[in-house]
């Protein structure tokens, strides 16, 4: 392999940990680790670090928790660490040209999808979302553009239908680390490849405005994004007063002529609804202040909650 590198590691959520856990597998040096400033959590709003810092925490690496690295300070004091490269991995925050352009071999980001598609802040949500049948790692040189740099190595996998933002998460976390690794071994070997942006497509955020359902999509488009919205914001619909959560569904074939919306059937396998193409049956739901349950659950206790002719919001 290629000589050992001392490395700056940038990240904050688990996902970024296991990429760090990897590198402190590996025969490489991590001099540092950046992550955010640690942030209020749980009942008590106690402030809580990240996945990143612990781990760190547990291997004796100093760790660095700037608010900004856009201040001069912040910038000489990772420019004395004097590291080889960085590795940035969902660190949530902006790498200025002058960070950027620090580490003798630069900075190098790990991002989940097979890029140009699927750049920005949601790639694994949206791939899901928009049916794509594969996705992966992608390990990129950094620009000051939004995940526009070259790219020096992929690793591609397919997306069940079964796949959730949640499963895809963790399948990710562990392909990731070990396209960072294989690169950082055969640094000196690969070749960057120029993105088309011609090609690009863009993640955007999330919302729980966008999580509610519209009912006159497809049944196959709500099935998607049932999964891609899991675990969060997580589908919902209004049904008088309260919002009910979705948790799990069945695109079914057939199609009434009845508006979108409309409940068709309510049965032990669940609660079928009109869209807009196609039927959907809701399986698993979760009204306020329960846990998720099976539709069948919720009847049983409930048999009259839910009126076949009524139209959900």
């Amino acid at each position: 392999m290629a000589n050992s590198l001392n490395i700056i590691f940038a990240g904050t959520p688990d996902f970024a940990a296991k990429h760090l856990a990897a590198l402190y597998a590996s025969e490489h040096n991590v001099v540092a680790v950046y992550t955010q400033p640690d942030r209020p959590a749980g009942r008590g709003k106690k402030l809580m670090p990240s996945a990143v810092k612990t781990l760190a925490l547990e291997n004796n690496s100093p760790v660095f928790q700037p608010a900004s690295l856009k201040n001069a300070e912040a910038q000489e004091e990772l420019k004395a660490l004097n590291a080889d490269i960085m590795i940035v991995v969902a660190y949530g925050l902006i790498l200025p040209k002058a960070v950027l352009e620090t580490p003798k071999l630069g900075c190098l980001n790990v991002h989940g999808s097979l890029l140009p598609k699927w750049r920005g802040a949601a790639p694994i949500q949206r791939a899901i979302w928009a049916g794509d049948k594969f996705t992966g790692i992608s390990i990129m040189q950094m620009d000051e553009g939004l995940d526009t740099g070259a790219v020096l190595l992929e690793k591609s996998m397919a997306i069940t239908g079964a796949a959730t933002s949640a499963s895809l998460y963790d399948d990710l976390a562990e392909l990731g680390p070990e396209a960072l690794i294989e690169t950082l071994d055969n640094l000196e070997n690969l070749t960057p490849s120029v993105q088309n942006d011609e090609e690009a497509t863009y993640a955007h955020k999330l919302s729980k405005e966008e999580a509610r359902i519209d009912w006159t999509l497809s049944a196959h488009q709500l099935a998607r994004n049932v999964r891609a919205f899991n675990p969060w914001p997580v589908v919902w619909f209004a049904y008088g007063d309260e919002s009910i959560k979705v948790w799990q569904v069945e695109v079914l074939e057939s199609f009434e002529e009845l508006p979108a919306g409309t409940i068709v059937n309510v049965d032990k396998n669940g609660i079928e609804v009109a869209t807009g193409e196609h039927n959907l049956l809701l399986t698993l739901i979760q009204i306020p202040g329960k846990k998720a349950q099976a539709v069948s659950d919720i009847i049983n206790g409930k048999p009259d909650m839910f009126v076949v002719g009524h139209r959900i919001a």
